[in-house]
C-alpha cells in the first residue's frame, strides 16, 4: 500500500514537472512569435518609409456636426439666390492636415520630342486651378505660415514665365459679409504677399466669391493685389475694367488676360457702368469684344473662365459652347476653373481649352476626384502655338502635394477618358492629338 503511494506521488511529480517544461515551451515560443512578428513589422514599415513618395492623408468620415464648407457658414443657414447655378460647394469638409513629407521631391519639366513647337524661342506658363485662403485653409497657414501651401510648386512658378491661377475669396481686413449668401470666405492680406514670393503673377478674380464681403471686400482685394504687384483680370470698379484684359510682357512677347464668370449668385454681382463687380458671360457680348480687343494687341491671348457644374467630370452645354466662342473671338487658351475635379481637354480649331483646372489650394471635402488636382504647364510661342503637359498633384488641405509616379500615370489615363475629340496624354503628362 505505502509502495503504491509512493508511486502515485513520483507520478504525479513528473507529470508536474513535464507540465511546468510544457507551459515554459509554450511562453518561450509564443514569446519568440511576438518577438519575430515584431521584427517582421518593424523592417515592413522601415521598407515602406525608404520608399515612399506620398500617401494621401486619412479619409475618416467626420460628424455632421463638423464645418460643412470651405468658408464660413452665415449664422442664418440660407441659401443663396443664384442665378443658373447652385452654389453648393462641397458638402463637408476634412479636417485633417496636409501629410508632411520629410523630403521635397523635385518636379521635373523633360522635354517630349514627339510634340514638336515650330518656334526657337518659346515661353512657359503655369496654371493652376481654386486657391482659397479662408476658413480651415486659413486656420492652417496660422500653424505653419502663409508660405505653406507652396512648399512644392514655389521653385517651379518662380522659374518659369507666367504663373496664373483663380483667386477664388475676397482679400480684405474689414468687408461686409453677403447676407444672403450661404457660404462667405474672406482672407488675409498676407496671402497675397506669399502668392506673390512665391511666383505667382496673376490671378482671375472672376468668380462666385470675389465679392463674399460686399463692394468694399472686392474694392480692398484690388487694392492688396496692387499693393502685391500681382496682376489681375475679371473684377473691377465698373464694366470697362472688369472685362479689360491685363497685359504682361515677357521676353519681348505680349501676353493678355482676360477673366469671366457664368457662375454668381446675383444679377448685382455684374459688373456695370459705375457698379463695380465681375464680367460675367450670361450674355457674352462684352467679352467677346474684350477677346478681340486683346486679339489686336497681344501676341498671345489667355481666358480664364469661371463655369460649369461643381463636382461634374464633364463639361455642360454652356461651356463648351462660350469655349468655342472664345477661341473664335482670338483665344489661344482657354483656362477653365469652379468644377472644384478635373475635367478634360479639348483642342478646337488648332487652340487648347482645358474645362476645369479643379482645386489648388482648398480645404479637403468628403469628394475624393476633389482631392486630384493638376498644375497645366504650358509652352507657347509668340505666334501663340501652344502645348500643355500636366504635372499631377493631390489637393490636401491648404496645399497641393505632388503625386507618386504611379498615382499621375492613372490621372493622366483619367483625364484622357475625360477628354474631347480624341485627345491623347503621353506617360509625361503632355496633351497631344494623334496625327491623322
Amino acid at each position: 500500500m505505502d509502495l503504491s503511494r509512493s508511486n502515485r506521488k513520483r507520478t504525479s511529480r513528473k507529470k508536474k514537472k513535464l507540465l511546468g517544461r510544457s507551459w515554459w515551451i509554450l511562453n518561450f515560443s509564443l514569446l519568440t512569435m511576438i518577438i519575430l512578428l515584431l521584427s517582421y513589422y518593424w523592417v515592413t514599415e522601415e521598407n515602406k518609409a525608404n520608399s515612399f513618395v506620398y500617401t494621401p492623408t486619412d479619409t475618416t468620415t467626420i460628424s455632421q456636426s463638423d464645418d460643412i464648407e470651405e468658408g464660413n457658414k452665415l449664422t442664418d443657414g440660407t441659401s443663396s439666390n443664384l442665378i443658373d447655378e447652385q452654389d453648393s460647394e462641397d458638402e463637408r469638409v476634412l479636417d485633417s492636415a496636409a501629410t508632411e513629407v520629410s523630403v521635397e521631391p523635385e518636379i521635373h519639366i523633360e522635354e517630349d520630342e514627339s510634340i514638336v513647337v515650330n518656334s526657337d524661342s518659346v515661353l512657359t506658363f503655369n496654371f493652376a486651378g481654386d486657391m482659397m485662403f479662408a476658413g480651415k485653409v486659413e486656420d492652417k497657414l496660422k500653424m505653419k505660415g502663409y508660405d505653406f501651401p507652396f512648399k512644392y510648386v514655389s521653385k517651379l512658378f518662380q522659374q518659369d514665365d507666367l504663373t496664373i491661377a483663380n483667386l477664388e475669396s475676397p482679400v480684405t481686413t474689414a468687408g461686409i459679409e453677403a447676407s444672403d449668401k450661404q457660404y462667405v470666405f474672406k482672407s488675409s492680406p498676407k496671402a497675397l504677399v506669399a502668392l506673390k514670393e512665391a511666383g505667382m503673377d496673376g490671378v482671375g478674380l472672376a468668380n462666385n466669391h470675389i465679392l463674399d464681403q460686399g463692394v468694399s471686400g472686392l474694392l480692398d482685394t484690388l487694392k492688396y493685389l496692387e499693393k502685391s504687384k500681382l496682376q489681375y483680370a475679371g473684377a473691377g470698379k465698373d464694366a470697362d475694367e472688369a472685362y479689360a484684359p491685363t497685359y504682361f510682357t515677357r521676353q519681348g512677347v505680349k501676353v493678355a488676360l482676360i477673366a469671366v464668370s457664368r457662375v454668381v449668385p446675383k444679377s448685382d454681382w455684374h459688373a456695370g457702368k459705375g457698379n463695380p463687380g465681375v464680367a460675367t458671360v450670361y450674355d457674352p457680348t462684352l467679352a467677346i469684344k474684350s477677346i478681340a480687343s486683346a486679339r489686336m494687341e497681344a501676341d498671345i491671348v489667355i481666358v480664364m473662365a469661371h463655369w460649369g457644374e461643381e463636382r461634374a467630370l464633364n463639361p455642360i452645354g454652356n461651356q463648351s459652347e462660350l469655349a468655342h466662342q472664345f477661341v473664335d473671338a482670338g483665344a489661344d487658351l482657354v483656362i477653365g476653373s469652379h468644377p472644384h475635379v478635373l475635367q478634360g481637354l479639348e483642342q478646337y480649331k488648332g487652340k487648347w481649352i482645358a474645362y476645369s483646372t479643379g482645386n489648388f489650394i482648398f480645404t479637403k471635402s468628403l469628394t475624393e476626384t476633389t482631392w486630384k488636382t493638376a498644375i497645366f504647364s504650358t509652352t507657347c510661342t509668340p505666334e501663340g502655338e501652344c502645348r500643355i503637359k500636366l504635372i499631377p498633384f493631390h489637393a490636401e488641405l491648404g496645399q497641393p502635394v505632388p503625386m507618386s509616379e504611379e498615382e499621375g500615370q492613372q490621372l493622366f489615363k483619367d483625364i484622357e477618358e475625360l477628354s474631347i475629340g480624341g485627345v491623347r496624354i503621353n506617360k509625361e503628362g503632355t496633351v497631344f492629338m494623334p496625327k491623322s
